[in-house]
């Protein structure tokens, strides 16, 4: 390279230098139209030829854009250059009972290094996600935790976490996955191996007729199932379709009450039941003893989660521990390694752990 070549790559490479600090300066917002190519060339003596390679550069990188006819624009991309110290917590619940100590567990860590959260939720509805994902790509932030609403169906909006990646937002999932998604960073329990141990416990007391009561709608509900069905098989059991009840978000409250209690009513034998949560095991247990059957005596009945709700009117539920506030500092604790470019696990399985209550006896 001649003296004259280097020199104009010496200025060339001020220029980009230059107009990259001006960039993401508090001078310029996503949408602000850059000066054009003559008054920068004005501004720092050189040539347009110059200001044009330099925002070239800036231009394939995604930080500006070019408009036919109307100059260039910072990139929306440039929101999220600068750190905000705001992570988005997208839950499909926030008042159920679980979710406020997952909730705590994040912002333990997360506040201690000194983010603020901005709490978004679902209701468990693919809509409601991809709005609140479309209304976080327009704010500040600087990652995302996200628990996937019915994350046992095909996920049709992967383009919005391709934008995330996109825009170099960080985002760990949290409790669920999407099977399309299955290689991004998560924090999951290891649901199958927890629906496995409450099974064998109940095989090991005697049970043979065992109903499963699991959600169809999200993937802690078929890797529970799985489990269900993985311990009935280790046990030479049959799997018979005809004694498992699928429900769906929006009929929890009902359909595995009224199915079962149709069921024990038939005169069907039901031994004991395997259901999806403490929630769900809590209506079953109700819905039994409308029938006049008792709990464990006549039904033994699991539940899932270990909450407040698994002790109440003096029972125990046999159950599995959901460490909450775990959960969340251990996603926390990613996505900081994610925000900070450390190389992080991409997958982090919480073994579950049996707890044995007075709701399950011998047959």
């Amino acid at each position: 390279m001649g003296e004259t070549d280097g020199r104009r790559e010496k200025k060339y490479s001020g220029i980009e230098s230059e107009l990259r600090d001006l960039v993401f300066s508090d001078l310029c917002k996503p949408g602000d139209k850059l000066p054009s190519e003559n008054v920068l060339a004005d501004r720092y003596g050189v040539s347009r030829q110059t200001v044009r390679k330099a925002l070239e550069g800036l231009e394939r990188e995604g930080y500006i854009y070019a408009k036919h006819g109307s100059g260039r624009y910072v990139s929306e991309r440039m929101l999220h250059r600068k750190q905000s110290k705001n992570i988005a917590v997208v839950m499909t619940y926030l008042s159920d009972y679980i979710f406020p100590k997952v909730i705590g567990g994040i912002d333990e860590v997360l506040s201690a290094n000194g983010y603020d959260l901005i709490l978004k939720h679902t209701n468990n509805s693919r809509h409601g996600e991809i709005a609140c994902l479309t209304e976080l790509l327009d704010k500040d932030i600087d990652g995302i935790i996200i628990e996937p609403s019915k994350s046992n169906l095909y996920c049709k909006h992967t383009d919005l976490f391709e934008k995330l990646e996109e825009y170099e937002i960080p985002y760990v999932f949290i409790q669920g996955e999407y099977e399309a998604m299955a290689d991004r960073p998560h924090v999951l329990l290891d649901d199958e191996k927890g629906s496995f141990l409450l099974t064998q416990h109940l095989i090991g007391l005697g049970h043979r007729e065992i109903y499963g009561i699991f959600k169809s709608d999200d993937s802690q509900g078929q890797k529970r199932h799985n489990g269900y069905a993985r311990a009935l098989a280790d046990a030479g059991i049959p799997y018979d379709p005809s004694r498992v009840i699928w429900f769906y978000t929006e009929d929890r409250k009902v359909h595995p009450y009224t199915s079962l209690q149709k069921i024990i009513r038939s005169g069907r034998q039901v031994d004991a039941v395997v259901c999806y949560n403490d929630q769900i095991a809590r209506h079953v247990i109700r819905a039994i003893r409308e029938t006049g059957k008792r709990v464990p005596e006549d039904i033994s009945v699991t539940g899932y989660d270990n909450s407040e709700s698994a002790n109440v009117d003096g029972s125990q539920l046999t159950t599995i521990v959901h460490p909450q506030e775990e959960l969340g500092r251990l996603a926390a604790d990613m996505l900081l390694h994610l925000i900070h470019r450390e190389k992080v696990e991409s997958r982090i399985v919480i073994e579950p752990e049996l707890v044995v209550g007075n709701t399950t006896t011998e047959a």
